[in-house]
């Protein structure tokens, strides 16, 4: 018995010895990882979403930010004179850089022959920004074809819309606020009839900002009523059991 004691302890003891070594190493790398944040934090290393062919006005606005927080920005024109042309390269090649690990990898294929930062922007610009016809119908058919999802974020839906309807004011495709406003109704879900059934029969003249307000007015509404809902189906349950449980002492009487 002494012996399997001993053994079972000493078994014990390099198993704490083990997880106290595990703790420390978990706390080096996280202690690490908080250093890493910090060096790219401080040094404005920041990292943007990879551009997928959706929203090229906002992916755009911020590839130029990114650039400038890098002093590279500068690429994107034309070779100042004080600047020597190796210099230049080398500028142009870390812009290239940052430029291209910020696309996806579909979008990043159709640039490969590009061999300047600006040829990349100008190329990205013409496939995704200038009035093409099959940009046309590509942010048309995104539009029609967006529905916001049951239990989705009223929110977020509402700014994907916003989003659309901007890139196709930047195609010279817009639309009458008040039919802006329309799309935004059809856009709900089957739960949402009810609200739209009421603002159809309010009124006869529609904006997209007065329509955008009611539905996130309806939005908080339902999120208020449904946590006093869930608060008032608990009682409810409880007086059940508890009309159950008279009921059955009343019968054993």
């Amino acid at each position: 018995m002494n012996i399997v004691k001993k053994i079972w302890v000493k078994n014990w003891e390099r198993g704490q010895l083990f997880f106290v070594q595990e703790f420390i190493d978990i706390v080096i790398k996280i202690q690490s990882r908080v250093s890493q944040i910090d060096t790219i934090a401080e040094s404005g290393k920041l990292q943007i979403e990879k551009f997928n062919r959706k929203d090229f006005g906002w992916w755009k606005i911020q590839i130029e930010d990114l650039l400038v927080q890098n002093d590279l920005d500068m690429v994107l024109g034309e070779r100042p004179e004080k600047i020597t042309q190796e210099e230049w390269g080398k500028l142009d090649k870390k812009a290239k850089a940052i430029i291209r690990l910020s696309l996806s990898k579909d979008v990043a294929f159709n640039i490969l022959k590009e061999t300047t930062a600006k040829g990349i922007m100008d190329a990205l610009s013409n496939m995704y920004e200038k009035p093409s016809a099959a940009n046309k119908v590509y942010l048309i058919r995104e539009l029609v074809n967006t529905r916001m999802q049951e239990g989705s974020s009223v929110i977020v839906h509402i700014n994907n819309m916003n989003s659309i309807l901007s890139r196709l004011g930047s195609v010279n495709i817009k639309f009458e606020d008040e039919v802006q406003a329309l799309l935004l109704l059809s856009s709900l879900p089957d739960s949402w009839s009810g609200t739209v059934t009421a603002i159809m029969s309010s009124t006869s003249k529609f904006t997209f900002d007065g329509i955008q307000d009611t539905i996130l007015g309806e939005d908080v509404r339902r999120r208020n009523s449904g946590e006093s809902s869930s608060g008032l189906m608990h009682v409810g349950r409880g007086r059940k059991n508890n009309r159950g449980s008279g009921s059955g002492n009343k019968k054993r009487s």
